[in-house]
This record gives structure tokens, C-alpha cells and sequence, in this order.
């Protein structure tokens, strides 16, 4: 079974930094892609930012280009976002996903964990 877990949001001012985790069990497929999705309540959710874990290449969002990195350690099924330069419109509830398909469209992700808020003000 396929689970996921979030864990490092918390409140930070604007130009600060986190670190979001995501801890996947040992029946996550390798060949999975693994995404950070952000959603807001009423607004559309977004893929920030998705990871192909056999290879590496990453793919971000426009709007977290150069700011946030993804990146993965396969041996403990470990994902990080290395969030740099936070803008109050950052602010979510990002939620770590996988999924057989490398994409930047959250309906392809049937794996979701339950979530991490992040808040970004003064």
C-alpha cells in the first residue's frame, strides 16, 4: 500500500525559508513520480513542483521557479521541498503526491498524503 506522510510546514515571514518532507512506505513503487501539490480553498490546485525518482529530472511550476527545489533520497523513500524566498501567496496547504505518470496536472496523482500547511506573512 502506497501511503505518504508531510511533514515542515509551519509559519514564516515573507523572504524566509522551509523545508517540506515526505516520507513514502517501502511499497512505493521507484518508478513512481512523486509531486508537491498546492492547494488553496476555492482556487484551482497546482503542482509546484514533481520529481522523476529514477532519473531525477525535475519539473517546476513558473511561480516557484528558482526559489523551490525538489529533490528526492530513493534509499529512504524520502521527498524534500526546499522552499527559498517565501511569498505570502505561497501560502497553502501543500500536500505530497505519487503517481505512474510525470506531470505537472494533479489529476493524474491517485496517491496523496493528508497535507502540510504553510503560511507565509509578516
Amino acid at each position: 500500500q502506497v501511503q505518504l506522510r508531510e511533514s515542515g510546514g509551519g509559519s514564516v515571514q515573507p523572504g524566509g525559508s522551509l523545508t517540506l518532507s515526505c516520507v513514502a512506505s517501502e511499497y512505493t513503487p521507484r518508478t513512481y513520480s512523486m509531486a508537491w501539490i498546492r492547494q488553496v480553498s476555492g482556487k484551482e490546485r497546482d503542482v509546484v513542483a514533481v520529481i522523476y525518482r529514477s532519473t531525477g529530472v525535475t519539473t517546476y511550476d513558473p511561480s516557484v521557479q528558482g526559489r523551490f527545489k525538489i529533490s528526492a533520497d530513493n534509499a529512504k523513500n524520502v521527498v524534500n521541498l526546499h522552499m527559498t524566498n517565501l511569498k505570502p501567496e505561497d501560502t497553502a496547504d501543500y500536500v505530497c503526491a505519487a503517481g505512474g505518470v510525470y506531470s505537472l496536472n494533479p489529476d493524474i496523482y491517485p496517491y496523496w498524503g493528508m497535507g502540510t500547511q504553510v503560511t507565509v506573512s509578516a
